[in-house]
């Protein structure tokens, strides 16, 4: 094993923040397994799959203003497990509901919401919470290591929650209900190395200050490039919401294939992040992104047209491992080139962008397989990626040509972008950056 990687998991703080990750991904991606075939059961429809991701998404681009700066205001480990109780919650309203025969789609959309607003104020504060807990020097390591215990969650979870629902999905939400509940115990009781930085009590919250977080990545490309390029990838190159549709019409399985195929994309990710633990990417960083998302793009259209359950479990490794390279490198750039006390903020605009968008392009891919259906959908999701890939270097040459991380840091952090980076005049360029 790698000396500094060693070293990482030796650190007991790390391992904590790790284990609390690993279980609070775990129950989300067995919920999402449980929700999503438990809706296409009842109801049959290809649509309410969509409604389900649009409920998610929207507390997140409602509340961004809010949800950073909160994130930067208070104790970000008390933020945390005040949402993951919120989220506890939701899976104990899913029990409740589950038990029911109604076929009612309006239960499973307000549970959804709340589960949306939970999740809103989590996601910054925890990705904003996750640098301060190891030393500098294990930072990309640590990075990594919290992506490989994400997808690996994502690759027992769904698989978990599908075998569970076998015997009813009461099971899968209860269960996940008390992994949530450890997790946030264990946020709790984490020593972080870095302190948070303190808000002035003068410091008044105001509107300029909530939107400060979109302000500095307007003013900073690299952050710009990465993010919305993710933003495109996600929004259009998801099939995940529709792998329900794909699991009983197309590839004829049941809820233990669902979570099979939901779980073939963290496999890929699994293992990719594992290397990067080991071995991070240090050069060329630019060019690797925007391969990897080609990458991504390709073989979404791959698993859109593939007939065959095992073919599919392979395009979706390659959709995971691709798309791991890619968060992997933008989770690495986003907190190396912003302040700490302006984290919370950016973090909340990059999940409403990144994160959220996971739910919207949900919604994107329920109303697409609705008007041209499931394969087509997925199809076209995937060729947008892949222009978007090839448009995106001549928008963002920075980012395009990026070597090292410490480039980055060193001078994209307070250069204004230009009129071609941020689409808008040179003027309005003139005055953001003031």
């Amino acid at each position: 094993m790698n000396a500094n990687l060693g070293h990482a998991l030796r650190h007991p703080q790390i391992r904590r923040l790790l284990v609390s990750v690993f279980l609070s991904n775990a129950a989300v991606a067995m919920a999402a397994v449980a929700i999503g075939q438990t809706v296409y059961d009842r109801t049959g429809r290809k649509l309410d799959l969509g409604f389900l991701g649009l409920a998610e998404f929207a507390p997140a681009f409602l509340l961004v203003l809010l949800t950073g700066s909160v994130a930067d205001r208070f104790r970000r480990q008390w933020v945390g497990a005040i949402c993951a109780g919120g989220e506890a919650l939701t899976m104990v309203g899913l029990v409740v509901i589950v038990r029911r025969s109604s076929h009612a789609l309006w239960p499973f959309v307000v549970l959804a919401v709340l589960l949306g607003v939970s999740r809103a104020f989590h996601a910054p504060a925890g990705r904003a919470f996750t640098p301060q807990v190891p030393p500098p020097e294990l930072l990309p390591r640590m990075l990594a290591m919290n992506s490989a215990t994400w997808q690996s969650a994502s690759i027992l979870g769904p698989v978990a929650g599908g075998f569970l629902f076998r015997i009813g999905p009461a099971w899968v939400f209860g269960l996940a209900a008390l992994l949530v509940v450890i997790a946030a115990v264990l946020i709790l009781v984490i020593d972080p190395h870095e302190r948070q930085t303190p808000t002035d009590p003068e410091d008044r919250p105001s509107l300029a200050k909530a939107v400060e977080g979109l302000r500095f990545i307007r003013r900073t490309p690299v952050l710009l490039g990465a993010i919305s390029l993710d933003l495109v990838a996600v929004l259009f190159g998801g099939a995940y919401a529709l792998l329900p549709v794909f699991a009983k019409d197309i590839l004829h399985s049941d809820a233990a294939g669902l979570g099979l195929l939901r779980a073939a994309a963290g496999a890929g990710a699994a293992v990719t992040a594992i290397a990067l633990s080991a071995r991070p990417i240090e050069r060329r960083i630019g060019p690797v992104l925007f391969v990897t998302v080609g990458l991504f793009g390709a073989a979404s259209i791959g698993f859109g047209l593939s007939k065959s359950f095992a073919l599919s479990l392979v395009m979706l490794a390659i959709v995971g491992a691709s798309d791991m390279v890619s968060v992997f490198i933008r989770s690495t750039i986003v907190p190396s080139v912003t302040p700490d006390d302006r984290r919370g903020r950016v973090m909340a605009v990059e999940n409403v962008f990144i994160g959220a968008s996971n739910e919207l392009g949900a919604f994107e891919s329920g109303v697409a397989a609705e008007l041209f259906g499931a394969v087509p959908a997925v199809v076209i999701g995937g060729v947008i990626v892949l222009g978007v890939v090839v448009v995106w270097p001549f928008l963002f040459r920075r980012l395009g040509t990026a070597d090292r991380l410490t480039d980055l840091r060193a001078g994209d952090a307070n250069r204004a972008p230009t009129a071609l980076e941020t689409g808008s005049s040179v003027a309005d360029t003139a005055a953001t950056a003031d």
